[in-house]
């Protein structure tokens, strides 16, 4: 069953706006994604695993680094407390966006991670990240959709539905989280295995 949150983040009418504003744009039929908002995990040279750069706001970043310390304790205690009862379990965390140092992959993430509404957009030949805002609001009075970032032709990634990953020219990737069964659900009307895609019309 679809959760209280999903629906609010997937709610009717912002896909739609999202949808009429990159076909106008693009004049191309598209897929458009309501990406969860994971903490995303960068594993990139010259950037720490939450994406800041190395090296920038250290007295800042120490307060910060002890406060951390601090909660990964408590919460590592709380982990093993629910892992024994569970049998244990995985304590890695998802790697979302990997490459070289000066990644290309970078300025489309750091833009993506402003977003308050985030969705992919793709099409044949293009590929976008749209804010939409706050998507607990009512989509008659929520701001218009903004495009914060876009590639076309040679300059897009490489799309993998399969995957859920974008792929640039200098194999930097984003292996992108959608929010919720939702999205699971939406993505299966146009994508079937291995990686073939049904443009909607």
């Amino acid at each position: 069953m679809e959760s209280t949150k999903d629906a609010a983040l997937v709610r009717p009418g912002f896909r739609e706006r999202v949808e009429e504003l990159m076909r106008d744009r693009w004049r191309e039929p598209v897929i458009v994604l309501r990406l969860g908002d994971a903490d995303l995990r960068f594993a990139v040279p010259g950037r720490r695993p939450d994406g800041t750069v190395e090296g920038e706001g250290l007295v800042r970043q120490g307060f910060l680094t002890v406060a951390r310390g601090i909660g990964a304790a408590v919460g590592y205690v709380a982990y093993l407390a629910s892992a024994a009862g569970s049998g244990g379990g995985e304590g890695e965390r998802e790697v979302h966006v990997t490459g070289p140092a000066g990644a290309q992959v970078l300025e489309p993430l750091d833009l993506l991670r402003r977003a308050k509404g985030p969705w992919l957009v793709c099409s044949p030949s293009s590929v976008a990240f749209v804010d939409t805002g706050s998507t607990y609001l009512d989509p008659a009075d929520a701001p218009e959709p903004v495009v914060v970032w876009e590639a076309r032709g040679s300059a897009a990634p490489e799309v993998s539905f399969r995957k859920r990953t974008l792929t640039w020219p200098d194999d930097s990737r984003f292996k992108f989280p959608l929010q919720g069964r939702t999205e699971e659900r939406h993505l299966r009307q146009f994508h079937q295995y291995p990686d073939e895609v049904r443009w909607p019309e």
